[in-house]
């Protein structure tokens, strides 16, 4: 085992790829554009083709031996890897180069760890970050030798120092656990609050760098820090927009999406998630000058569908047209609707265009009516009250209910197809489909 040293971040980035993958050369570069977002200087890329998958380092041997080769000439600190290795391999291939070796999810947790600001932010990069290295405590460490007893009719080998860290990594886990419950219940306490609000809320996603933060200031005359960076800005940030037509909305600032985005940070950041989850509309924020949008709008479609919100309406934002020769436009669906907005927040090019979109599509996105159920009904006025969509109750004559309802139509539609026959009819009357 050799001493792991924590140095420098002089790095040489590996970068697997399939025969054939047309996409590596895109995500070569966003790779290298993950390393410098993480404060590592890259000294130089080494592309390996990956047929097969080694079991014992995932690159192939000689592939591993020219790496091997380039750390020792190089003096590289550190050597990344876009892909994710099993803790056998990157214990055996840290042997093997003789320097630290991070995957793919260990380097985006390492950026979530930098950036997060907010009191929950950092406990949820902790619990992923735990979560991760738990898989990986058999490592090239040198201080897990056997542990002595040291009291009276305790004397023995006792645990190792790897089983200690286990334990001790286990409470803490525990520990982290319980105070983001605790924090997440006051979020939802705040979030059906909301929903009660009468303001209708907007949130926005996109891909990483897509200029989603840039865009959030733009409108709301905010200061959320903005880069030309990946992940510049992880935690949820809320703000008022004035000047609709529909009158004052509530726009949320999300973490940017990015291809293989680890599913415990997934889990973790509900928080950030969770804005999006429970809008009433979505901006949907792509970089107009990136040949390959359409490609990423899949790749976020696919993490809002892993949320659950898939089914929230959506309102295509195509940013920095600036860098491009398109003019801002607004594009509308075949029921004439609000569709496509082509604008460039840095500039200010097309904001009347999208605030003109935005006043549209919000002006119908809430449901306010009164509803009568029957006693029978009790399970649904339960589920309505879960949702903050109940801004009144009175009882009715016949022992049910009189609910006056005020939430945005999203949250109420997915109930439609989870629940009673009755059920649906009863919502059916008031959300007129």
């Amino acid at each position: 085992m050799f001493e792991r040293q924590k140095k420098g971040e002089r790095a040489l980035l590996v970068l697997p790829h399939a025969r054939g993958d047309g996409d590596a050369v895109r995500r070569a570069d966003e790779f290298a554009e993950l390393a410098k977002s993480a404060g590592a200087q890259v000294l130089e890329r080494i592309t390996a083709r990956i047929d097969q998958p080694n079991p014992r380092f995932y690159l192939g041997s000689g592939k591993a031996d020219e790496v091997a080769a380039r750390v020792k000439a190089l003096e590289a600190d550190l050597v990344l890897v876009d892909h994710a290795l099993t803790p056998v391999q990157e214990r055996n291939l840290e042997k093997h180069v003789g320097a630290r070796v991070v995957d793919r999810t260990g380097l985006i947790l390492d950026i979530f760890a930098q950036r997060a600001r907010s009191h929950e932010g950092k406990l949820e990069v902790e619990l992923a970050q735990l979560k991760h290295l738990a898989t990986r405590l058999v490592r090239g460490w040198t201080h897990l030798e056997r542990q002595r007893g040291g009291a009276i009719g305790l004397r023995g080998p006792g645990e190792t120092q790897l089983e200690t860290d286990r334990r001790l990594l286990g409470e803490r886990v525990k520990l982290l656990t319980r105070r983001i419950e605790k924090v997440h219940v006051q979020r939802e306490q705040q979030r059906r609050a909301r929903l009660r609000n009468t303001v209708p809320r907007v949130a926005l996603v996109g891909y990483t760098n897509a200029g989603k933060s840039t865009l959030f200031n733009a409108l709301t005359a905010g200061s959320v820090y903005a880069a030309d960076q990946l992940f510049a800005t992880l935690d949820p940030t809320v703000r008022r927009i004035e000047g609709l037509s529909c009158g004052p909305a509530v726009l949320a600032d999300t973490v940017g999406f990015i291809r293989e985005l680890p599913h415990d940070l997934v889990a973790a950041f509900r928080a950030t998630l969770a804005e999006a989850r429970d809008a009433d509309l979505l901006l949907h924020v792509s970089d107009a000058a990136d040949p390959e949008r359409d490609r990423l709008i899949e790749v976020v479609n696919g993490v809002l569908e892993e949320i659950g919100a898939a089914g929230v309406p959506q309102l295509h934002v195509f940013n920095k047209i600036d860098l491009t020769d398109l003019p801002p436009r607004l594009e509308r669906a075949g029921d004439g609707r609000p569709e496509r907005v082509w604008i460039s927040a840095a500039t200010g090019a097309g904001l009347d265009l999208l605030r003109q979109a935005l006043g549209e599509r919000l002006g119908g996105a809430r449901v306010r009516a009164e509803l009568r159920l029957p006693p029978r009904a009790g399970r649904l006025r339960a589920r309505l009250i879960a949702l903050g969509a109940v801004a009144r109750e009175r009882h009715a004559e016949d022992g049910g209910w009189l609910l006056e309802l005020d939430a945005p139509q999203a949250v109420l539609t997915p109930l439609l197809g989870d629940g009673s026959a009755e059920d649906a009819r009863l919502l059916r009357g008031v959300l007129g489909s």
